[in-house]
């Protein structure tokens, strides 16, 4: 993804999920279905990215935000990144924490 292109989706008034992963990756695999229920429990107000790390358009992303390790999940809204966490997040967390700046972000 490019970076441009990266600025304008983080910029939405909606919530931003990224997904930084590899497909490489076990706990991303993991994770997979923990954000497929995610998007669909919160898809009037979530949008999710998911971008691989090893894809030539994502290296300048990865240097960015220094990924590390994967899954690193972030998000964001309005351009400003609310909350990063890396390893396998359970459902409930996950949604429990999106449901809170998603309060945060309508006021």
């Amino acid at each position: 993804m490019e970076t441009t292109d990266f600025d304008n989706i983080i910029a939405s008034d909606n919530l931003i999920l990224i997904d930084f992963y590899a497909t490489w990756c076990g706990a991303c695999r993991a994770i997979d279905p923990i954000l497929d229920r995610t998007a669909l429990a919160m898809s009037n107000c979530l949008t999710i990215i998911r971008i691989d790390i090893d894809t030539r358009s994502s290296h300048e992303l990865v240097r960015r935000f220094n990924i590390v390790s994967v899954p690193t999940l972030m998000l964001f809204s309005r351009g400003e990144r609310l909350w990063r966490e890396s390893g396998v997040i359970s459902f409930d967390r996950l949604n429990s924490l999106l449901r809170r700046f998603r309060n945060v972000a309508t006021y």
